[in-house]
């Protein structure tokens, strides 16, 4: 029994480091989308 309490646990170690990946690219996607944006309004606000 030890040995699937180990297996779980290391699998949702795994599963919680997968879901900081992603969250981690998601954010940085995020903030380079917002960027363009602002660059966009900056570029368009010029005369």
């Amino acid at each position: 029994m030890s040995e699937s309490t180990s297996d779980g646990t290391r699998e949702e170690k795994r599963r919680r480091k997968a879901m900081l990946i992603r969250a981690g690219i998601y954010i940085f996607a995020t903030h380079l989308f917002a960027g363009f944006v602002l660059l966009l309004f900056a570029l368009g606000g010029r005369k």
